[in-house]
């Protein structure tokens, strides 16, 4: 993508009326269209979507294929997609708003920051769909599935709360399944090394990616693994 496309696609960001941007993450602010700022955080559901439906994140969306395949599946629910690029939240927010997909919004923000936009109890459920999974074992405390980030997930998950991981990464797949043998706030509920094999568990497990697509082609196995707060 060139510069000129690439900054094209920021300036309309501050335009569309679905994306909420974090420009400084020494300042929990949000801008929201025309740049200016909103506070959302304990309000997404009166605020944005004006309902009480049901929140679903979906963590490092990249152009947010699942969160609007979430979104047109469940209709009752509303959906977060949640990403630092820019240019790749542009993608899905596109389509949401050209399709009238008004139950899907996005957040562009670090997910290091994601208990300074959402209040206590505030979401249903996350969805963490084909993360880096940061092979070096130095970045291991930057996986998704890693302690820290967990207790950030459970400042803003409802009692009981879910938390799901689809991945191709065996490495993901295995640490994630170490991290819950000490894990004192969630339990693991379900985990299948190849959903494919067998019936898909849950009906979001059937939204493919263009990543999934990929990865399928070259006969990687998707991983699954379902967490619960306690």
């Amino acid at each position: 993508m060139s510069k000129k496309n690439k900054l094209q696609k920021f300036a309309d960001l501050l335009t569309f009326p679905n994306v909420y941007e974090n420009f400084d993450p020494r300042h929990p602010e949000l801008i929201g269209i025309d740049g200016e700022p909103v506070d959302l955080k304990g309000k997404w559901s009166e605020k944005h979507f004006g309902n009480n439906k049901p929140i679903t994140l979906e963590l490092a969306c990249g152009k947010g294929h699942y969160t609007i395949g979430l979104a047109q599946r469940f209709p009752e629910r509303n959906f977060i997609g949640v990403d630092i690029k820019g240019a790749r939240i542009w993608k899905g927010a596109t389509q949401a708003l050209e399709e009238e997909i008004s139950n899907a919004a996005f957040l562009r923000t670090r997910i290091e920051q994601i208990d300074l936009f959402f209040g206590k109890g505030e979401v249903d459920e996350i969805w963490i769909t084909f993360p880096d999974p940061f092979l070096k074992k130095s970045k291991s405390n930057r996986r998704l599935t890693a302690h820290p980030f967990l207790e950030k997930y459970k400042s803003i998950l409802k009692e009981n709360g879910i938390v799901n991981l689809k991945t191709d990464s065996p490495e993901l797949y295995e640490f994630t399944l170490d991290v819950m043998k000490t894990e004192k706030n969630f339990e693991m509920i379900y985990f299948d090394d190849d959903i494919y094999a067998k019936p898909l568990p849950v009906e979001a497990l059937s939204i493919k990616t263009e990543y999934e697509g990929m990865h399928l082609a070259v006969n990687k196995t998707i991983k699954y693994v379902k967490l619960r707060l306690l």
